[in-house]
């Protein structure tokens, strides 16, 4: 039965995102997990990945109209109705389940709870139930994120990534602290600072700097500050360039770009391979991380391990993952961003040196986080607290 200590290895089902959703950073947590977590948990457990065909019912049709809207009704269709369906088949053929993205935990009304963890990357998916007037929205879209709530709550073990995200969780009373396990996120071994000969920049630089921005463009990432830095710095550097990697400009961004003139010294790319994102990183001149909030950060790590300069928000989450080896600013000030980008690009030694980069990130390994997922999970069905873990 699930739950029991066996002789044998545990299994553990590994509950993963649609790719087609587009959230690499997701996909790559749970890669990362499956490909780590026997090796680093002396094979104790077997993981499984699980996730199903994604349907596509409106998007394949030929439609005049916003696409974006039947997209996201294929999303839906496919979280609320393929993925439970998938999973009430094979939910009698593991031990545990672990679910990579806490937007899908509705998933955990069709699972036993107390076989299943999930990893919590930060609150937003859940802020119009807990902060309605922080974020406003529609019933229908409470009501579903409820129901996601509900199933959050049932979890038996909850993995955050960094500590300011545990404390957030513990203060929001949603989950017995006792249940909660910080499990840091890793670094791909493609992030190194070595240059490749063998890969070339996805963008012509002419020769010229640029800076870098790696994520989303959604409004917590802060793109109106990146773009109105950008162009403070460029009085001083007018052949300055900015390449944003992973976004997708909105109508408000176009807009800003417009006014600014910043249009020719602006280039986005979208699905880069890792190898071709870190060369990325390492040529830049500086990684800019604006965001008002984080759940860890991923592209500080990432940046910091191809040895690339960083200044970043002066928020917990990212003094947390950053350290002494980035430099920080305000969140929002636009003045104090461009003080600090000029100042970094003027006097490049008065960053915080590459040995001091590497050796700060050194401490960031898919492998230590695959340890202390598995070993909270072998706890579990040992019947002992994930607070007596002690690599926790």
């Amino acid at each position: 039965m699930p739950g029991l200590v066996k002789t044998s290895a545990q299994s553990l089902a590994i509950l993963s995102d649609f790719r087609e959703e587009g959230w690499p950073s997701m996909d790559l947590c749970a890669d990362m997990l499956v490909r780590h977590l026997g090796p680093a948990n002396e094979e104790r457990l077997v993981a499984e990945r699980l996730c199903p065909t994604f349907r596509r019912r409106l998007t394949r049709l030929p439609f005049v109209g916003n696409w974006n809207s039947l997209r996201n009704a294929d999303r839906l269709f496919n979280r609320f109705r393929t993925f439970p369906r998938f999973l009430r088949r094979r939910r009698h053929q593991f031990d545990h389940f672990h679910l990579c993205d806490h937007s899908y935990a509705h998933l955990l009304h069709d699972l036993p709870g107390q076989t299943v963890g999930v990893f919590c990357h930060d609150l937003d998916a859940f802020r119009s139930i807990l902060e309605p007037s922080a974020d406003p929205r529609p019933r229908w879209y409470r009501s579903m994120m409820r129901r996601v709530l509900d199933g959050f709550q049932k979890a038996s073990l909850v993995f955050h990534p960094t500590q300011a995200i545990g404390t957030e969780i513990a203060r929001s009373g949603l989950i017995d602290p006792v249940n909660l396990v910080l499990a840091h996120n890793g670094v791909s071994q493609e992030f190194t600072p070595k240059f490749s000969e063998s890969v070339s920049l996805p963008f012509e630089t002419h020769g010229h700097p640029f800076l870098l921005h790696v994520g989303s463009c959604i409004p917590r990432k802060r793109i109106d500050v990146l773009l109105d830095v950008f162009a403070e710095t460029r009085k001083h550097w007018p052949e300055l360039q900015l390449i944003q990697i992973g976004g997708d400009w909105t109508s408000t961004h176009l807009e800003q770009i417009n006014r600014l003139g910043l249009g020719t010294s602006i280039q986005q790319l979208r699905g880069l391979t890792r190898t071709v994102l870190a060369e990325c990183y390492r040529h830049a001149q500086l990684v800019l991380i604006p965001s008002s909030a984080e759940g860890f950060g991923l592209p500080v790590v990432e940046a910091l391990a191809c040895g690339a300069p960083v200044l970043a928000s002066d928020i917990p989450v990212l003094r947390e993952v950053g350290g002494a080896a980035v430099w920080f600013a305000p969140v929002g000030n636009v003045a104090a961003w461009s003080e600090q980008v000029v100042m970094a690009m003027r006097q490049p030694a008065t960053l915080p040196d590459r040995a001091e980069r590497l050796q700060w990130v050194s401490r960031f390994s898919w492998q230590s986080q695959a340890k202390i997922i598995g070993t909270a999970y072998l706890r579990l069905a040992a019947g002992k607290k994930p607070s007596e873990n002690p690599n926790t």
